[in-house]
């Protein structure tokens, strides 16, 4: 040991190293019964259907190789191709799972309509009228009806649309 520096730096190691990274939280694709399969089987899967297979392109592979969603130019439509797609059966079609682990939300000092001005562009592209106007200044997510598709979220000029996972 060189200097008291270096002292010191030896007895927080141990300490420091112990920390765990928090693990970042992705939207995953709809279809979705057994979140741990994503880390257990997709990684192992080399041919990614998933992905190939989703015609409005928002499943991508993300650095661990498992798939997430990117609504930056898009939405789901729900189609299914990405479960039909999967060899692993981590995407598979059951009754009730076709949805997206996501409650949508509007950040009001964001959005153009609760800052005066007139848009509607998230309200447009939405397939479940699932964006109501209260007024002309006043959108709201009616979380009854959404189904997390995030068409809104790739339309809104400000990034106004917000998500929080389920």
């Amino acid at each position: 040991m060189n200097s008291r520096r270096d002292f010191f730096r030896k007895l927080v190691e141990p300490i420091s190293s112990v920390k765990e990274e928090p693990t970042p939280t992705f939207l995953r694709p709809p279809y979705t019964h057994d979140l741990t399969l994503f880390d257990k089987e997709c990684i192992e899967c080399e041919s990614k259907a998933c992905a190939t297979a989703c015609d409005e392109n928002i499943i991508v592979i993300e650095a661990k190789g498992t798939p997430i969603l990117n609504f930056r130019k898009s939405g789901c439509t729900f189609c299914q191709d990405c479960a039909n797609a999967c060899e692993r059966d981590v995407l598979k079609i059951t009754d009730n799972n076709e949805k997206i682990y996501a409650t949508f939300l509007i950040n009001k000092q964001s959005c153009m309509a609760h800052n005066g001005s007139i848009c509607f562009s998230c309200k447009e592209p939405c397939l479940d009228d699932a964006i109501l106007f209260k007024g002309m200044f006043e959108p709201i997510i009616d979380l009854e009806k959404c189904t997390s598709c995030g068409f809104c979220l790739s339309r809104c000029p400000t990034n106004a649309i917000e998500y929080i996972i389920n």
